[in-house]
């Protein structure tokens, strides 16, 4: 017989991401994001390799990325406007935390899903932080994308990728609702 428990069914089918350009400080302090890392890391994962990291990027770091965003995205031939989108994600931002892939050589558990387990931290960290009361946004971008970068600036290992910059703070005003998949059109049952 299931248990249900529906406060926190009501919170997965309301909740909605804050656009990271409308989060402000005050930002949790460490007490106030452990209990939300601690969350992320009850993500599944096949094979308990724990096949992910965390990076906590603070104010200094993140003015740090955001100046050294323009010399690589030239070196790569990166457009203007991308350049200072991703710029501006970084300056703009008052805390984010990086989930940092880390896909381990293990016979018993293939690549895709430690991949997955990562995405699942992604999403994990952004509904607990939204049910701590923070605002919250998942982002990427190509800096997050360029291993030189994620090397140089984050310090990541060889085969490590960022799954996500999950953003976090307070929102400055309620976050726009948008329109929902329609369940029946991606919805198949199969009963045979």
């Amino acid at each position: 017989m299931p248990n249900p428990n529906p406060e926190a069914l009501a919170f997965l089918l309301s909740r909605r991401s804050t656009p990271a350009k409308t989060l402000t400080a005050p930002v949790p302090d460490r007490a106030a994001l452990r209990p939300i890392l601690e969350a992320a890391a009850r993500s599944p994962d096949h094979g308990k390799l724990e096949p992910w990291r965390f990076i906590v990027l603070e104010r200094g770091a993140l003015e740090r990325l955001a100046a050294a965003v323009p010399a690589r995205g030239a070196a790569l031939g990166i457009e203007s406007e991308k350049i200072d989108k991703m710029q501006s994600q970084f300056a703009q931002a008052d805390l984010a935390v990086a989930v940092v892939a880390r896909p381990q050589s293990v016979a018993k558990v293939p690549e895709i899903e430690q991949i997955l387990s990562a995405g699942a931290v992604c999403t994990a960290m952004l509904n607990a932080a939204l049910a701590s009361g923070w605002g919250a946004n998942w982002l990427s971008g190509w800096a997050s994308h360029d291993p030189g970068f994620a090397q140089t600036e984050l310090g990541l290992a060889e085969g490590e990728f960022i799954a996500g910059l999950i953003h976090i703070g307070t929102p400055r005003n309620a976050p726009p609702e948008r329109p929902r998949p329609d369940l029946d059109a991606i919805t198949t049952w199969l009963d045979a």
